[in-house]
C-alpha cells in the first residue's frame, strides 16, 4: 500500500510530470513519505546532502544563520516545492536550513535515484533548471527590495508576495508572524510591528479572522 501511495504522490508533483510509468515505479521504490511537526528542522545548513525533498503539504522556511546566530529567511516553501537539488548536483554541503512552519508531509528521494532520473529524462532536467532559474530571479528581486525600498516597502513586498486573489480581493490567507517577516526583510520585530500598525491605521491592510489580512490596492504604491 505504501508503495502505491508513493507512486500516487509522485505523479502529482510538477517536477516529475514528464516521467513515464516505469520511471515513476523506480522512483517510488527509492522514495519515502515522511511527516514532520511544526518547528522541525528537516535539513541543516552545512551538512552533506543525501536526498531531494518534495513538499507535499504544509509550509516550510528556508533559512540561513551567521556566526552570531542572526537568522535570515530566504524563502517560504509550499505544496509542490522541492529543495536539496543544488547539493545533489554539485556535491557541496547544504547552503541553508529548512524548518517547518506547520505540520508538513514530505517525499524524500535518494541521491542516486535523483541523479539517475536526470540522466534518463531531459524534461526532468529542464524542470530542475526552471526551478533553479526561478530561485535566482527571486533572489535578484530580494536583493533589489533590500537595496531600493524602505522598511514600509519591504513589508509591503512580503505581504504582496504571500497574497492571493480570493473572491475579488487580495488576501494573505496564512498567518505571517512579525518575527518571520522581520527575518525576511532584515529589520527588527518591533519595527515590523510599527509598520504593520501604520499600514492598518492608514487603511492599506485590513485584519480578518484567523490571522488573515486583506490588502488594499493602494499598498502597491509602496513598491512602485
Amino acid at each position: 500500500m505504501a508503495h502505491e501511495e508513493n507512486k500516487a504522490f509522485l505523479r502529482r508533483v510538477p517536477l516529475l510530470s514528464a516521467l513515464n510509468e516505469q520511471q515513476i515505479e523506480s522512483l517510488a521504490a527509492a522514495s519515502a513519505r515522511r511527516n514532520f511537526p511544526k518547528g522541525r528542522t528537516i535539513v541543516s545548513e552545512g551538512e552533506p546532502s543525501q536526498s531531494l525533498y518534495i513538499l507535499l503539504s504544509g509550509r516550510a522556511k528556508v533559512q540561513r544563520s551567521d556566526s552570531e546566530g542572526k537568522e535570515v529567511i530566504l524563502a517560504v516553501l509550499g505544496s509542490g516545492d522541492f529543495f536539496g537539488e543544488m547539493s545533489l548536483i554539485d556535491d557541496a554541503p547544504r547552503s541553508a536550513s529548512v524548518i517547518t512552519l506547520e505540520s508538513c508531509d514530505f517525499m524524500s528521494i535518494a541521491k542516486e535515484s535523483f541523479k539517475s532520473m536526470l540522466l534518463q529524462s531531459n524534461d526532468m532536467c529542464m524542470a530542475v533548471m526552471r526551478g533553479l532559474v526561478r530561485r535566482l530571479r527571486e533572489a535578484d528581486q530580494k536583493i533589489e527590495t533590500l537595496a531600493l525600498l524602505d522598511v514600509y516597502g519591504r513589508v509591503a513586498r512580503v505581504l504582496l508576495d504571500f497574497s492571493e486573489q480570493v473572491g475579488g480581493e487580495r488576501v494573505v490567507r496564512n498567518r505571517l508572524p512579525r518575527q518571520e517577516i522581520a527575518k525576511m526583510i532584515g529589520a527588527s520585530r518591533e519595527m515590523v510591528s510599527r509598520v504593520m500598525k501604520g499600514l492598518e491605521t492608514d487603511g492599506y491592510i485590513v485584519p480578518m479572522p484567523e490571522g488573515r489580512l486583506m490588502l488594499r490596492e493602494k499598498i502597491a504604491s509602496y513598491i512602485s
